[in-house]
């Protein structure tokens, strides 16, 4: 519990110093400090979500965006999650804003707004990783949790990393003991919680170091499931011949100014 202290401690410090403003290290800067404990810890938890062929959880995602007076303001979704590997998934978010359903078949991807009956439609890759990446490529659609499911979670989560280390144990996030890492790469500095005995992510915390405001997001996870034998129907809207159609598209403020180039 010291180290857990001392850890908490020099990274509030950080956060007080702005150490974290800039990039830990230049590209040619010194190499990669991985504590081997942190990294067998990673390892465990994205070698038991690479094992299985299906899963379901709960993912309650925080986010912070700076208020008109500074201080940041908190803004929450909720995620309902069903992997069925390799080419099955479906994401139904609520929260503070407009509910919104994610449907990927195998061979479509959708994106329904039940509220107003709105549905976007198109030919999607023939995995999951590859349909997320299309997804956020053409419509700026981005998950949170993106790195919990893809194909091999520790490639995804140690590329470009160049700090890891060990802070402790904790017993107060998901109801279980967990051991808590923290992880970074240029540009992003993680914290997470992991359960010491299911080895499944329990809550993961990040600041994008690019990001000038140092807004946070916190997803917590439960309701885990390792198992998914759902039916085709369960992944795809149930208002497809109903629904008013809408293309693929970015919100309006992440679009690209006229006349710009890629």
């Amino acid at each position: 519990m010291r180290a857990f202290q001392q850890h908490v401690r020099l990274f509030s410090l950080g956060l007080v110093l702005g150490v974290f403003t800039t990039p830990l290290y230049a590209a040619d800067g010194p190499p990669a400090q991985l504590e081997p404990k942190a990294m067998e810890i990673l390892k465990a938890m994205s070698a038991r979500l690479a094992s299985t062929q299906g899963m379901s959880f709960k993912a309650v995602t925080t986010y912070e965006k700076p208020s008109r007076l500074g201080p940041p303001l908190a803004y929450g979704t909720v995620d309902l999650v069903n992997v069925q590997r390799p080419d099955h998934l479906r994401v139904l978010t609520s929260g503070d804003g407009s509910a919104t359903e994610f449907y990927y078949d195998g061979k479509k991807a959708y994106a329904f707004e039940r509220k107003n009956n709105l549905l976007a439609q198109a030919d999607a890759p023939p995995t999951i990783d590859a349909t997320l990446e299309a997804a956020y490529r053409r419509a700026a659609i981005y998950f949170p949790f993106t790195d919990v499911i893809v194909t091999n979670p520790y490639q995804d989560l140690s590329r470009d990393m160049r700090v890891a280390f060990y802070i402790g144990q904790s017993t107060v996030v998901g109801d279980t003991t967990t051991d808590v890492i923290a992880y970074t790469s240029d540009s992003v500095f993680v914290q997470a919680w992991i359960g010491a005995q299911d080895k499944l992510p329990r809550r993961l915390r990040a600041v994008y170091l690019d990001d000038p405001t140092r807004s946070r997001h916190q997803v917590d996870f439960s309701d885990w499931k390792l198992e998914s034998a759902m039916s085709a129907d369960f992944f795809k809207p149930d208002h497809i011949k109903t629904a008013h159609r809408i293309q693929f598209a970015p919100p309006p403020d992440l679009r690209a100014p006229q006349g710009a180039k890629p």
